[in-house]
């Protein structure tokens, strides 16, 4: 068998990449968000912003303020679903600044996760409880 099949359908893909190389999808998600820069150990700033886009290998956000490329950042951000329908989620994700463009950061991330955030109590079930204790 020949390799040149093999080599050409490589050939296409390795052309196709130079358009975009981005080594991961990015998705316009906006979503409100907290963030802890720190430096040598000691937070240097606190502060909040909106994401501008996600992807699995970061994160670009906008903070209103520009920030120093290579500090170690915290991020968290308040998730739009909620887990089993009643308890919302924080995704955590840290990394690193790795380009400030104006109001624009970009993070690499290194880790994330999710978090509870407490139970929300729907309105209905509140108004429930509410009647029975004064009963």
């Amino acid at each position: 068998m020949s390799p040149a099949p093999a080599m050409a359908s490589n050939a296409r893909s390795a052309s196709s990449d130079q358009s975009d190389k981005r080594s991961h999808q990015r998705y316009p998600i906006t979503l409100d968000l907290d963030y802890k820069v720190m430096h040598r150990g000691q937070v240097e700033r606190l502060g909040s912003g909106r994401t501008v886009n996600i992807s699995s290998g970061g994160v670009l956000i906008d903070v209103g303020e520009s920030m120093r490329p290579g500090r170690h950042i915290e991020l968290v951000l308040n998730w739009p679903f909620l887990l089993e329908g009643v308890c919302p989620l924080k995704l955590i994700v840290r990394g690193r600044v790795v380009r400030a463009d104006g109001r624009a950061v970009a993070v690499k991330a290194k880790h994330h996760e999710f978090r509870t955030a407490g139970v929300r109590v729907e309105s209905d079930r509140l108004s429930v409880a509410a009647r029975s204790l004064a009963e």
